[in-house]
């Protein structure tokens, strides 16, 4: 007994903030590119490269967004439910791609300082302040239980705040000839994509890999089935997360009687009760046995 979740209507409000947010950061990265040429800004080329990273982590996560309603098949039974787990892998590789990138940039720059117009930099780093903000906002609430919309909301909000430091370092530059900001605020925006990215890509790993949710303890379920009087014991255990929605369990229960196939339905109901309100499983699949012979291990290598 699967728990429904319809979510057709956030899918389409999804897609609709999503698109509008392609839009304001394909703006912002041609001004940004355009604008650290003619400045020599490289703090505000970097900020344009993470532009341009935000766009294509956008349009993925609006093809993912898409693709996970479509029905299932005979062949595809699961559907498309995990495109959306695979697109916050991706954007989150590329967060760290673009970090490692910066980081290169910086540390040249160290070396060879360079003179910025920092007016032109002021002006972009504002425009793209506002902007991203309003991407930000778009996506924030979309953006707490869904992994796919919060790896775009992340790359998203570390840009704005990028923007924010590119800004400031134009400041400094303007008034105080501090050039050496400029390759110094990259370094800080690289590393910050490496903190925020890392965490992305091992939650979506854990996912893509059937591993179990890291708030679920197996032994407290084992211990929950077990209160049933009916139950000798619980093994051949198995827990992963499909998606950001769905959290399946399948396992074997060993009864202490061969009973009706009609008890078995009331134990099920309420096992599926137990599970979905006390620990958010919503796709329970048991196989009932009596003295059937094989493995009581909780964990069965396969």
């Amino acid at each position: 007994m699967g728990q429904p979740h319809n979510h057709t209507h956030s899918y389409h409000t999804s897609d609709t903030k999503l698109t509008i947010s392609i839009f304001l950061n394909v703006g912002i990265t041609v001004a940004q590119i355009i604008g650290g040429l003619l400045s020599g800004s490289l703090s505000l080329l970097s900020d344009a490269l993470h532009n341009f990273s935000d766009v294509i982590s956008l349009i993925i996560s609006l093809i993912a967004n898409r693709l996970a309603r479509k029905k299932s098949t005979t062949n595809k039974t699961f559907g498309y439910k995990r495109a959306e787990i695979i697109a916050a892998f991706i954007n989150a590789a590329t967060l760290l791609i673009v970090a490692v990138l910066l980081i290169k940039e910086a540390v040249v720059r160290f070396l060879e300082p360079q003179q910025v117009a920092s007016g032109l930099v002021i002006g972009l780093s504002a425009i793209a302040i506002v902007f991203n903000g309003l991407s930000v906002l778009l996506l924030k609430k979309d953006s707490n239980n869904n992994m796919n919309l919060k790896s775009a909301y992340l790359h998203l909000l570390t840009d704005m705040l990028a923007s924010v430091a590119v800004l400031f370092g134009g400041l400094l530059m303007q008034y105080y000839h501090w050039f050496w900001v400029d390759p110094l605020l990259t370094l800080l925006i690289a590393l910050y994509l490496i903190y925020v990215g890392f965490d992305l890509l091992k939650e979506s790993t854990n996912v893509l890999m059937l591993f179990t949710p890291e708030s679920i303890v197996v032994d407290d379920i084992v211990a929950c089935i077990t209160t049933i009087e009916a139950i000798k014991n619980v093994h051949h255990v198995h827990i992963w997360q499909l998606n950001d929605d769905e959290v399946h369990l399948e396992a074997h229960l060993d009864f202490n009687t061969d009973i009706r196939l009609s008890e078995f339905d009331v134990i099920l109901n309420q096992i599926e009760a137990q599970l979905f309100y006390e620990f958010g499983i919503n796709h329970v699949n048991i196989q009932p046995e009596f003295g059937k012979c094989d493995s009581k291990n909780l964990i069965v290598q396969d």
